[in-house]
């Protein structure tokens, strides 16, 4: 399951780290002017995943930057097009004559459509950006507990979208048979999971046929944590977000404006309270929590606004 944080306070730039139970890796989403995110929680830092490059997005790179220097391991970092050489000239503002290779070093995966993903490498002291090679598909990163998908919504820019997608499990219950648990259940799982139904399962000295054994399974399926960052409330926006994040389990999307400043949203490619709420409950989404407002807005304006998102999403 994931466990997503705010890193960020209300009137900070948004940062947001994602932790799974029973697992030691870190993930985080958005490099904004974070004060909760500590040195520990940077090392740990698996991937980094950026929706757009504008200053409230990526200006607290450099933090990460600096507490995941000798880490001895490469670190993914996920965004839109361009975000290589961005991550390049970052680094390079700094004199790097005491780093060694091997320190650590990062792969960026860079998308550049729907279907499209440039990967580079860059590590020190040179910090050469290297093209490793182009994926043609829609699953921007993965390892043996999730995979991140994606979509490109438009904010006068591409902003990337995710969704996080937890592996379904198999489990099984022992509880509709006599049998008792060994080696076989082992059998029987990968039997299901490579879909093999005619294996030979041996249970105590009697053969059987995976399939069937199959009612003993039941499938859990996997979490999913979606983040939708900025984004102008269009119905083409809306009906990518349908489309990627529908009957997911839990949302972080941005909610810039309250309602009465749609105006201003829809001028500055932004969503509003209402439009964010609405998607979120057309979607299905499970449990939609509102995030990055703007600015101007006072603690009084920011509970207003919540207000707004919740009567859209619970109506």
């Amino acid at each position: 399951m994931f466990l997503p944080e705010l890193k960020s306070l209300p009137n900070e730039d948004i940062c947001i780290l994602i932790k799974l139970d029973n697992h030691t890796l870190h993930y985080i989403c958005e490099c904004g002017d974070a004060s909760l995110l500590s040195v520990k929680d940077c090392q740990n830092t698996q991937a980094v995943f950026i929706s757009h490059t504008h200053i409230d997005h990526f200006v607290n790179f450099d933090t990460i930057l600096r507490h995941q220097i000798g880490i001895e391991k490469k670190v993914v970092i996920c965004g839109p097009e361009g975000i290589a050489r961005q991550v390049q000239s970052k680094i390079g503002a700094y004199t790097w004559n005491l780093i060694e290779a091997g320190s650590f070093a990062y792969e960026i995966r860079e998308i550049v459509s729907e279907h499209g993903i440039n990967i580079y490498e860059i590590e020190p002291p040179e910090w050469e950006l290297r093209k490793t090679g182009f994926i043609h598909e829609n699953t921007i990163f993965g390892n043996e507990r999730f995979q991140v998908n994606f979509t490109i919504l438009d904010h006068k820019i591409d902003s990337v979208a995710y969704l996080f997608q937890e592996m379904d499990t198999v489990k099984i219950d022992l509880s509709k048979s006599d049998f008792r648990g060994g080696a076989w259940v082992r059998e029987l799982k990968t039997a299901f999971e490579q879909k093999i139904p005619d294996n030979e399962i041996i249970i105590e000295g009697k053969s059987y046929a995976a399939k069937d054994l199959f009612y003993l399974l039941d499938i859990k399926k996997g979490h999913t944590f979606g983040i939708i960052m900025d984004h102008a409330p269009s119905p083409e926006n809306q009906a990518k977000i349908k489309a990627l994040f529908s009957d997911c389990d839990k949302v972080f999307i941005e909610s810039f404006y309250k309602l009465e400043d749609k105006t201003f949203a829809e001028a500055n490619y932004h969503s509003y309270s209402q439009a964010s709420g609405r998607i979120m409950r057309e979607c299905g989404v499970r449990d939609a929590v509102p995030v990055h407002f703007s600015r101007k807005y006072n603690e009084n304006d920011v509970q207003e606004l919540v207000k707004e998102f919740k009567e859209a999403y619970q109506s």
